[in-house]
């Protein structure tokens, strides 16, 4: 089967635009298919899902330089940490970046908020003025009880929360650093969260 062979029978410009622009990677992939496995400048960071943010733009990265976590708000959750971990003590990292961001969706609602609407249907919501509603309401599910979505109100203390947690987690050594920053959208700097960086130092 070659590499450009779809196997749905149905794709989307998305799809074909993902397609396409592989190919076109695949051409001037070079010396890349040579690197190694381990992140040749020994740190990783842990940032955001948005798609305004660009690590390897805002942090100086080229490919096979450092791992990048991503999540939702960027947060230490507990697959984050595992991240962590196997970077550290498999790959040989040596320092951690937490980075939030500005205008971050994940302080626009509640897990509460987002468990209502979940449980009553699972299509994409909508917000106005007066807060966040279903399109329809059918098909939905309560199994977002289960999950702790990790929103947060203040931007500063999240990076606070997530520097502490990792930190002070069992696994992590001590003499590796773990520095806190947010990205500020509106202007593309890394602006540290001194409180956050103090926690996070080495031992």
């Amino acid at each position: 089967m070659s590499n450009s062979t779809v196997l749905q029978k149905e794709t989307s410009k998305v799809h074909q635009e993902v397609i396409e622009a592989n190919q076109k990677y695949v051409s001037e992939f070079g010396k890349k298919g040579e690197l190694a496995l381990p992140p040749a400048r020994s740190f990783t960071i842990l940032t955001c899902m948005d798609a305004r943010l660009d690590p390897a733009k805002y942090a100086g990265l080229s490919e096979g330089d450092a791992h990048v976590i991503r999540n939702a708000g960027g947060r230490a959750s507990d697959d984050a940490i595992r991240s962590l971990i196997i970077s550290h003590k498999l790959l040989g990292t040596k320092e951690f970046f937490v980075i939030h961001h500005s205008d971050c969706g994940m302080a626009l609602f509640t897990d509460q908020i987002i468990r209502n609407l979940l449980e009553k249907s699972l299509k994409t919501a909508t917000v106005d003025s007066s807060g966040w509603k279903n399109k329809e309401e059918s098909g939905g599910s309560d199994e977002a009880r289960f999950i702790s979505f990790l929103t947060f109100e203040s931007l500063e203390k999240s990076v606070i929360d997530d520097v502490k947690r990792i930190r002070n987690h069992p696994l992590i050594p001590k003499d590796i650093p773990v520095y806190g920053y947010f990205y500020d959208v509106r202007t593309g700097k890394l602006v540290e969260v001194e409180e956050a960086t103090k926690i996070g130092r080495a031992s």
